[in-house]
């Protein structure tokens, strides 16, 4: 069954995932599964820390509480997968995604909150668009849950969008752009590690 990227995520991304990175994905499809985790993990403390960051400012705290939830709800069922597929554990090197997205974090001030909730519309966005690459790919179970995936993430991007234009409505787009840049170039040049928000494998890479 095919599977579309929503319009509104493809459009907020600019370039899409080269089907270089799909087609490595699906070939590692037990590192894809035991980083998908990781990101649930890492999408949970995120929400974590700025709920305690900005424990003051009520409507943040609410979205981040429920966000978490969610997240860790999803880290529990990819662990589940893992479980079912008898794939262990193991602990995976991060990609360079998420770290290259906050090396252009303004620091200090409002002006900080509002680059990290860009960075999470943007990390939110471009899983949406990978579950949807990935779903028809994938054996009938797993592409059904990729696919039932595609609303939280897509749900996810639009809060993280909406409390950053809220926070600077005259000039998130500026930033958006800013970050749009970074974040293209992290999503499709060759990258050295296969991970779920990597570039495309590099020329001997998995």
């Amino acid at each position: 069954m095919s599977v579309s990227v929503p319009g509104e995520i493809a459009a907020f991304l600019g370039a899409g995932t080269p089907a270089e990175w799909t087609g490595a994905a699906v070939r590692s499809l037990d590192d894809l599964l035991i980083d998908h985790a990781n990101c649930e993990k890492k999408a949970a403390s995120t929400a974590l820390a700025l709920m305690f960051r900005y424990e003051g400012q009520a409507d943040l705290v609410h979205r981040m509480s429920r966000l978490a939830r969610e997240e860790l709800r999803h880290f529990e069922q990819v662990q589940g997968i893992l479980s079912e597929r008898g794939i262990a554990w193991r602990r995976l090197e991060a990609s360079r995604y998420a770290r290259g997205l906050r090396e252009h974090v303004r620091q200090g001030g409002p002006e900080r909150l509002v680059d990290l909730l860009v960075i999470g519309a943007f990390i939110e966005a471009r899983s949406c668009e990978r579950f949807a690459l990935v779903a028809p790919m994938l054996d009938k179970d797993l592409g059904r849950f990729y696919r039932g995936l595609l609303a939280s993430e897509a749900r996810h991007f639009e809060q993280y969008l909406a409390l950053a234009r809220s926070r600077d409505p005259a000039g998130v787009d500026e930033r958006v752009r800013v970050f749009r840049a970074v974040e293209n170039r992290l999503a499709t040049a060759p990258d050295t590690l296969l991970r779920f928000h990597s570039g495309p494998p590099a020329s001997g890479g998995a």
